[in-house]
């Protein structure tokens, strides 16, 4: 009969390595001295960017990155860590991320995976200054929306140069 550890961490191993094949990009955070209600919060606020974070034994989390075939990743695995999935693109939880570190200094990004590439802290802290989607969407909006504002001010100056010019040529002719 298995001991109840063992078979939490095989468990454990079943359901990150599901979770490493879904994923569409990854983050190795530290958290220590994060009490278990900021991290809470931080797993609400991560559904939202439809994430999860996931706290693993480390031991765990190297057996399942090298299964996966990360194994760059294992050496960012240290001290008390945990995974963030992101099903979407990572732009928004590593929003989240960077957010709940200013208030949360004890969070620290140790790396990240995303579309075949490893991400270093800075790559991370880059991601999370891109604006949203939406935001990116409204300004190609207003960029293309603009060149087409432009083009009807132009016909309507030309237009209305016509006219006036009209105008001028029946007050000449005295009508």
């Amino acid at each position: 009969m298995k001991k109840l550890g063992l078979i939490f961490k095989e468990t454990s191993q079943k359901q990150l390595n599901s979770q490493l094949k879904e994923a569409h990009s990854l983050f190795v955070i530290g958290y220590t001295k994060l009490s278990s209600p900021d991290l809470t919060n931080l797993r609400m606020s991560l559904q939202k960017a439809d994430a999860s974070l996931f706290v693993v034994k480390n031991n765990v989390a190297r057996r399942a990155l090298k299964d996966s075939g990360l194994d760059i990743l294992i050496a960012n695995i240290e001290g008390p860590c945990a995974l963030v999935f992101t099903k979407d693109e990572p732009v928004s939880a590593s929003k989240i991320l960077y957010d709940f570190r200013k208030t949360n200094e004890n969070l620290k990004f140790a790396c990240g995976y995303s579309k075949d590439k490893v991400l270093e802290k800075k790559d991370i802290e880059a991601l999370a200054r891109i604006p949203s989607k939406e935001v990116l969407r409204a300004q190609l909006v207003l960029a293309l929306n603009s060149g087409i504002l432009r083009l009807v001010m132009v016909l309507n100056g030309t237009l209305r140069k016509l006219v006036y010019c009209l105008s001028q040529v029946k007050n000449k002719k005295g009508g």
